[in-house]
């Protein structure tokens, strides 16, 4: 790390470079989406001048605002939740379709939507989930390059640091978001290339072994994860289909892969609260049986929990599997983020929903039924949650039974 902090804005202005440059690695010509809430204008000014920088051909940014968010709940009708905007969905798809990137700018309010009626909350998300289906699938198929990236919102860090003033808490959290994307580092390029290829060695490491299963153990959890069949360990910089290289996340700390829909059982409790479009979902306790939740329970948020399980068939089924050690960069920070982009990213974690496909080998003209018959699932949403700790032991299980220690009290062994 520098010993000298640099000032704010040349921060940011380096949060915004690395986003266009190793988040995206934007291409000349190639157009550009980013999603952002009101109160990330300034960031989302750095980004569009590297992105115009890079060769851009038009920078197209959607705003979100929590207020006319909450009143839509507050006030619409019932029947007016089912309705989404499927012509703006239809029209972010076909801008993937055609090559631009997509940026998300991550920081609203984490419980936002607390006080509001729930069932209200999943209609309005069902329909949501169902409109941008398309967009979704483009973006766990890796079709084109994307990445999410934090601003740091008046509420979010409120939020994260409660006994600060408002002032003091941004100040902290953006410490943070700076440290962990690893920008008061001399180079951040450099630095991030570095990070890559440790991350890339371990995916290797795992790809080679070629486990049939993973089994978590530890205080509420006896989990035995299948894994995919032909399924294919990522971390760090992917490749998407078209061939540009991009870091989906900044940060990252995790390897990840795809479990076999149907061969998860046992139990499972989180180690993290889930904070769900603006619901806190705390105290997770689930059990699988051939694949499905078959039993759910929260301390907090259980009716959400619920609804979240009845989106569609496979958002009781798992997407995804990472892994990231309990020592990691974030989670040595002892801060509670209450944003999965870092949260997960302190913790080793499992997804309810769509699988990425871009972690199976061998996939090129592949049906969805065959994608679906080698074990990747297939739903409208993608939701994370952390299930790793310094007491949980993970080992890989190969096809035989023989089994090997990867994780002891949540670090790489």
């Amino acid at each position: 790390m520098s010993e000298t902090i640099l000032p704010f804005a040349e921060r940011l202005d380096r949060l915004g470079e690395v986003a266009i440059r190793i988040g995206l690695n934007l291409q000349p010509g190639q157009e550009l989406v980013i999603s952002a809430p009101l109160e990330a204008v300034p960031l989302v000014r750095r980004l569009t001048e590297h992105a115009y920088r890079a060769g851009a051909s038009l920078v197209t940014t959607q705003y979100s605002d929590d207020e006319t968010t909450l009143a839509r709940y507050r006030f619409a009708s019932d029947e007016s939740l089912d309705t989404s905007a499927a012509w703006m969905a239809d029209g972010i798809a076909r801008a993937y379709r055609e090559g631009a990137a997509r940026l998300a700018i991550t920081g609203a309010n984490p419980t936002l939507l607390n006080g509001q009626d729930p069932k209200r909350v999943s209609r309005a998300s069902r329909a949501a989930s169902r409109a941008n289906r398309e967009a979704m699938e483009i973006i766990t198929r890796f079709d084109t390059n994307w990445t999410i990236v934090a601003f740091a919102t008046a509420n979010w860090a409120a939020q994260v640091f409660p006994d600060l003033p408002t002032d003091q808490a941004q100040a902290r959290l953006w410490d943070a978001i700076f440290a962990s994307s690893r920008l008061d580092t001399p180079d951040p390029v450099i630095a991030w290339k570095q990070h890559n290829a440790m991350l890339h060695a371990k995916a290797a490491m795992l790809n080679e072994r070629r486990f049939d299963a993973l089994h978590f153990t530890g205080p509420g959890t006896d989990l035995l994860v299948g894994l995919a069949d032909g399924h294919a360990w990522a971390g760090g910089a992917e490749h998407t289909t078209n061939g540009i290289e991009c870091n989906p996340n900044i940060p990252t700390e995790e390897v990840f892969t795809t479990p076999h829909s149907h061969r998860v059982s046992g139990h499972v409790a989180s180690t993290k609260p889930l904070f769900h479009q603006g619901t806190l979902i705390d105290d997770i306790r689930v059990t699988f049986a051939e694949g499905r939740i078959v039993e759910s329970h929260a301390g907090k948020g259980e009716d959400a929990l619920r609804r979240i399980l009845e989106t569609d068939d496979g958002a009781a089924r798992l997407g995804e599997v990472a892994l990231v050690p309990h020592a990691s960069p974030i989670s040595d920070t002892g801060i509670l983020f209450r944003n999965t982009l870092f949260d997960e990213n302190a913790s080793s974690h499992i997804a309810l929903g769509q699988a990425y496909t871009k972690c199976l080998f061998d996939t090129e003209g592949a049906t969805p039924e065959e994608l679906a018959a080698r074990g990747a699932n297939t739903s409208m949403i993608h939701i994370d949650w952390m299930i790793g700790s310094n007491e949980i032991d993970l080992d890989g299980v190969h096809q035989n039974g023989a089994r090997t220690p990867l994780m002891r009290k949540g670090e790489w062994v």
